[in-house]
């Protein structure tokens, strides 16, 4: 990242950190959140981080966006600024222009639209009870379209998910789209990509939470006269949190850095697979270290792992991915190897 980008994420870092603390998350389970944590990231304007120039925005790309998405994770934050910085992205993709007023999006499963009217369910929305538009998907005959709809004339039924989020259900009964632009195959499986690539991001930050928060107990913690990280079995729990870790913050990095720079294939879906993975480890190896005081109200840990079990299991799973990448090897001509490494062997005959 460049000087300015970096100091977009430091700035971003030092609001959550001085701001974001245990009773703000706690907030989500009264019905509330950090609106003042939103306002102030509004205020800086960094939810333009990722509007080109001309829009009035930073100009930044796909990179910084979702390096801040990590930052939501890192610190539970709760507001809704992926869903709302991601609705304006994908609008932006299409060259349509943002918009001011707080938006969500969800792309999981196409609309149905005639005559420029949308019906159909969308399920588990983030932060679709606080939002004013939304940008979803909607299919006419074999055409997909990126529509962006109003949602104070949709039927919401509100929930949370496994983490006290804000998730809705949103009906559409021939609602008129306030926006429409057809898309290709190619461009929805781009933007499914987007948001998987979101998803890991904010994983990684709740696991490399639910690591640090692990070893700082670890440390503090004291059994038979002696830190218990001197045991065997927590030096053993700590050391896979510490691959798992390791191993999804290069990850992350390199699908950024590939979706930035337009060169991803498979690596948003290889990642997402490796991250169902990680996730479990270090969410269950975290409260074997914590014991009974990781599962208290109380202590933080269950912010981080209750996340990392509910994201887990929204939008684009390990599940879809499965079957995509199952499916692409079945029309290929290559062996699973080959696929993987990109690498065909020539065979020399005598």
């Amino acid at each position: 990242m460049s000087e300015v980008k970096e100091m977009v994420v430091e700035v971003v870092e030092k609001i959550f950190k001085d701001k974001v603390e245990k009773e703000t998350v706690d907030l989500l389970e009264e019905n509330k959140w950090a609106e003042d944590v939103w306002q102030l990231l509004l205020e800086n304007e960094l939810h333009h981080v990722a509007v080109s120039e001309d829009d009035g925005g930073a100009g930044g790309d796909v990179e910084d966006l979702f390096a801040l998405y990590f930052l939501v994770g890192k610190y539970a934050a709760p507001v809704p600024f992926i869903e709302h910085t991601l609705a304006n992205f994908f609008l932006q993709q299409v060259d349509l222009k943002g918009f001011g007023q707080l938006t969500t999006y969800s792309i999981t499963n196409p609309l149905q639209l005639k005559d420029n009217a949308l019906s159909g369910t969308l399920k588990h929305v983030g932060w679709a009870q606080y939002a004013e538009k939304i940008v979803t998907v909607a299919q006419e005959g074999s055409q997909h379209f990126i529509v962006v709809a109003d949602l104070k004339d949709a039927l919401l039924k509100n929930s949370t998910n496994l983490a006290a989020e804000p998730r809705s259900e949103v009906v559409f009964e021939n609602l008129k789209a306030l926006n429409k632009l057809p898309i290709t195959a190619n461009q929805y499986d781009a933007f499914k990509k987007f948001v998987t690539a979101a998803s890991v991001s904010k994983m990684s930050g709740a696991l490399t939470t639910a690591f640090q928060l692990s070893i700082q107990f670890s440390k503090e913690r004291e059994q038979f006269g002696r830190p218990i990280h001197r045991f065997q079995l927590v030096q053993q729990h700590l050391a896979n949190m510490a691959g798992e870790q390791t191993l999804m913050t290069v990850a992350v990095n390199n699908i950024l850095t590939l979706l930035a720079d337009g060169r991803e294939e498979n690596e948003v879906a290889y990642a997402r697979l490796r991250m169902e993975d990680a996730s479990r480890t270090v969410a269950t190896s975290a409260h074997q270290v914590h014991a009974a005081i990781g599962v208290t109200h109380e202590h933080r840990l269950h912010h981080y792992t209750r996340r990392l079990w509910a994201w887990r299991d929204e939008e684009f799973t390990a599940r879809y991915w499965k079957k995509q990448l199952a499916q692409q090897l079945l029309e290929t001509k290559l062996d699973l190897w080959e696929s993987i490494t990109d690498q065909v062997e020539t065979h020399v005959h005598a």
